[in-house]
């Protein structure tokens, strides 16, 4: 045993000539590969500007206010959606379907989530972006959409089965490959690219400094900012080689914090000092790199702004630091305007006013588009917000837009889905990046691997979080099939994140006679039930091993249980949990390190794992 402290086309001629011809914005089919590829740098040449300034002069108001904004819409169809979902479209926002709100409200983006039912299967994403795309074209000034989606992979993730899903940040960055991280953003915007889906707010570049953070955790490809900054260059270079836009998200860092600005708002206090070493080098990467667009944190950085105003509506922070100081000069989108922590100081109606007046180009998913849209329309027209100020976003929107590709062709079809999503080349990747990232952190008395001769007979109990992007798991009958699998015989019971006595006991019970426990644990905390159930499970004498299958930090919180053995998966989907399966079978060795440190549960001033940690066999 050793111990290492090393580390993603249905385009007609006519409707190609339309849009060339309305916007003087064509491509000749030879050159869309290659500008759909282009990644790096913020670079457009003075006719394509001056094509793009035409189109925006020919724009009406209305059309340039609802070309910044990125909205949600229900449903899986573009234009006949289920009645539910019609219902929720009409309560939330006033139309039917994605079609009139495009018609009405002129949005030059739209969001995919699961939970809006926008994400079925490929080939239903592939025809919802399509529709969304010809509502687009049948405007007064035809416009292709920036369709995005959260698809960052590990716990995050929108596109689920039987697209490819690769591990996520912390595991990444538990590998320590910028190579597999790289080619992890390769295949997935690939797969993305083919379904529509053509802007990712993907890679996180917060370094998560904090172990209590409850929002960005594995998220984050770790601790260390020139590691993060590394990782996070490497995944932009990934993503956009396939030819969508990368977003660097939440700047200007979200990873030291203990409020999730989704319920409230975050206060960091780093100095100016402690945040251009901590915060800023992975955004400075992602810039070097030729990211397409930043997301802005709602988190109040005194240091960098007296005013105490979220980063979202900061001008000192987004025009000062991120425009002026870091020179970027490509797309910024909010974080949702409907998350607590930019709505706590002001008005749904003045946010978005003010976060563009702060340097914002893309104003994501409002709790109401209609109060937004209008508070922004009226703002420009009684001058708060002039129109040519108004008119630089829209610029570096459509320019966006170009460098895409989506004003040459901006539909995708059912072969290149089906040549594209889910492919056995793509998803042999994924299983051989995840083992590299799994990290294994404790092996007492070399108990693993485990062989089939001598731990044949296998008991998989643990927590069953839902699959994060609805379609993998549950993780403990995920685990059990991935063993039999590999020639032991496993049974799964569910005991989930706070097991009760009688699931403890029931556990008890199905362990007798078994050669080994696998529990996977989840967050465990100093009062966890997790706790007393490895310990009951460690005093029938079983072998115990442990998998926490989302922050690493579970092994300090299970000191003194009596488990054999602990490895951390950052994420529970299939891809991590099968790769954790072969490590424990010992038919791949754990090559994984810690990206972060693990303090001592009974010290948090002592370090029980420091970053670089990890076993092998």
């Amino acid at each position: 045993m050793h111990h290492r402290t090393s580390r993603r086309t249905l385009l007609t001629a006519t409707a190609a000539t339309a849009v060339a011809a309305v916007t003087g914005v064509g491509i000749a089919p030879g050159a869309l590969a290659a500008q759909r590829s282009a990644s790096s740098g913020q670079h457009y040449s003075a006719a394509t500007t001056k094509r793009l300034k035409r189109i925006i002069s020919g724009m009406s108001l209305e059309e340039k206010v609802g070309q910044l904004f990125v909205m949600r819409v229900y449903g899986h169809s573009a234009t006949d959606p289920d009645q539910a979902d019609i219902d929720a479209n009409m309560a939330e926002i006033g139309v039917r379907t994605a079609a009139e709100m495009i018609d009405r409200y002129h949005v030059g983006g739209i969001i995919y989530f699961a939970w809006a039912h926008n994400t079925r299967d490929p080939h239903q994403i592939a025809e919802l972006s399509n529709g969304i795309q010809r509502a687009g074209l049948a405007g007064p000034t035809p416009l292709p959409l920036l369709v995005s989606t959260d698809q960052e992979h590990g716990i995050v993730c929108r596109v689920g089965e039987p697209a490819t899903l690769m591990p996520g940040a912390m595991a990444l960055g538990a590998g320590g490959s910028r190579s597999d991280a790289r080619r992890a953003g390769q295949i997935a915007g690939a797969e993305l690219a083919a379904i529509g889906i053509n802007q990712n707010y993907a890679p996180d570049a917060d370094v998560n400094v904090n172990p209590a953070n409850p929002v960005i955790g594995v998220r984050s490809f770790g601790s260390d900012p020139q590691s993060v900054a590394a990782m996070v260059a490497a995944q932009v270079k990934g993503y956009q080689s396939s030819g969508i836009a990368s977003t660097a998200k939440h700047f200007p860092g979200h990873g030291d914090t203990s409020t999730d600005s989704h319920t409230g708002l975050p206060v960091i206090t780093h100095t100016r000092e402690q945040w251009a070493e901590l915060d800023e080098p992975p955004f400075r990467a992602a810039i070097a790199a030729g990211i397409d667009s930043i997301m802005t944190a709602h988190i109040v950085v005194p240091a960098l702004d007296p005013a105490e105003d979220p980063a979202t509506l900061s001008h000192p922070i987004l025009t000062g630091i991120l425009r002026g100081e870091l020179g970027y000069d490509g797309v910024v989108v909010t974080d949702s305007l409907g998350m607590e922590g930019v709505r706590t100081k002001y008005g749904d109606d003045r946010v978005p006013v003010l976060a563009l007046k702060a340097g914002v180009d893309q104003l994501l998913n409002p709790p109401s588009l209609d109060v937004s849209w209008n508070a922004v329309l009226e703002a420009v027209k009684s001058g708060e917000i002039s129109e040519a100020r108004i008119d630089e976003s829209i610029l570096r929107i459509l320019r966006l837009k170009t460098k895409l590709g989506l004003f040459g062709n901006p539909f995708v079809s059912r072969a290149g889905v089906d040549r594209t999503v889910g492919t056995r080349a793509h998803l042999a990747a994924a299983d051989r990046i995840a083992e590299r990232t799994t990290t294994l952190l404790a092996n007492d008395g070399a108990v693993l691997p485990l062989s089939r001769r001598s731990h044949k007979n296998l008991l998989v109990v643990g927590a069953d979080p839902a699959s994060p992007s609805g379609t993998t798991g549950p993780p403990t009958t995920t685990l059990a099939t991935a063993f039999g699998e590999l020639g032991h015989a496993a049974t799964a019971l569910s005991t989930g994140t706070a097991p009760t006595s009688a699931k403890i006991a029931e556990a008890v019970a199905a362990a007798q006679g078994k050669d080994a426990v696998v529990v996977a644990t989840y967050n465990v905390s100093a009062t966890s039930s997790q706790r007393t159930l490895v310990s009951a499970l460690a005093a029938t004498g079983v072998p115990v091993i442990t998998v926490a299958i989302r922050n690493p930090y579970d092994i300090a919180q299970l000191a003194g249980t009596g488990f054999a053995a602990n490895l951390a998966t950052y994420s529970w989907t299939d891809v991590e949990l099968r790769a954790a399966a072969r490590v424990i079978a010992g038919r791949a060795e754990p090559q994984g390190t810690l990206p972060v440190p693990v303090q001592r549960a009974d010290d948090p001033s002592k370090v029980l794992h420091p970053v670089g940690y990890g076993l092998t066999y």
